[in-house]
C-alpha cells in the first residue's frame, strides 16, 4: 500500500525484454536514508513492483507481459524519469490518499495549461475509468495522488503546484504524455456495486 507522495524520481537505466514478453526495468535515484532491499515493494510511476537486484544506486524490478502491455512502463525509454514511493509502513503518515498500486489504465495528456503560478493537467482515458472516478475525489496519476477538479465521459482535469512539478517526473509533461491512472478505491468498489445493483434489477 502506498499513499501517491512521491519520495524520489528516477532515472531509467536500461528496458531488457525477454522473447516472453516478460523483462526488467534497471534505474537508479539518489539514496535514501534506508537503503532498498530485494524483496521489498517500490512503486514506480503508480505500479507496486518488487524489488529483484541491487547494486550501488542502482536496483532492479522483473514485470510480466502483462504489466508491460497495461501500463505506461512498456513505453520507457533509458533516460525517462519514474516516480518512486517506498510502501508504507504502520504509523507512517500518510498525506495523500490510499493507492494500491493496482493501475487501471493509462491515460494520455490532452493539455498541459499553465495557470498563474500552477498548471492545469488534462487527461483523456477509457470511458470506463472515468466512470470510477467522482468529482473533488482523489485519482493517482503516475503515483502522484491528486484531486479531480473537472469530469467528463473520457476526461477529467487536476491542477498542480509547482513543487509537484518539480519533485516528479511532470518536469516533462507534454500533450501526448502517457499516465498510469489508478482510480479511489472507494469509487470504484461504489461505481462496481451500482453496477451489479443495476444488472440484477433488469434480469
Amino acid at each position: 500500500m502506498f499513499s501517491g507522495i512521491i519520495q524520489k524520481v528516477g532515472t531509467l537505466q536500461e528496458v531488457i525484454r525477454h522473447a516472453d514478453g516478460s523483462g526488467r526495468l534497471v534505474m537508479c535515484c539518489d539514496p535514501w536514508p534506508e537503503p532498498v532491499a530485494i524483496g521489498e515493494s517500490i512503486a514506480n510511476n503508480g505500479v507496486c513492483l518488487t524489488v529483484t537486484g541491487v547494486s550501488g544506486h542502482s536496483f532492479s524490478f522483473d514485470l510480466l507481459d502483462e504489466t508491460f502491455n497495461k501500463t505506461n512502463l512498456g513505453s520507457l525509454r533509458p533516460g525517462d524519469l519514474i516516480n518512486l514511493e517506498r510502501a508504507l509502513r504502520v504509523g507512517d503518515v500518510i498525506g495523500g490518499h490510499f493507492v494500491t498500486g493496482h493501475v487501471d489504465g493509462v491515460g494520455e495528456t490532452s493539455a498541459w495549461e499553465p495557470h498563474g503560478r500552477d498548471f492545469i493537467w488534462r487527461i483523456r482515458c477509457p470511458v470506463e475509468l472515468t466512470n470510477g472516478m467522482v468529482p473533488k475525489g482523489s485519482i493517482a496519476c503516475d503515483g502522484i495522488s491528486l484531486t479531480i477538479v473537472d469530469l467528463t465521459d473520457g476526461e477529467f482535469s487536476v491542477h498542480i503546484i509547482p513543487h509537484t512539478v518539480a519533485g516528479t517526473n511532470l518536469q516533462r509533461v507534454q500533450v501526448g504524455f502517457r499516465v498510469n491512472l489508478e482510480a479511489d478505491m472507494l469509487g470504484k468498489y461504489v461505481a462496481r456495486l451500482v453496477q451489479i445493483s443495476r444488472s440484477s434489477a433488469g434480469s
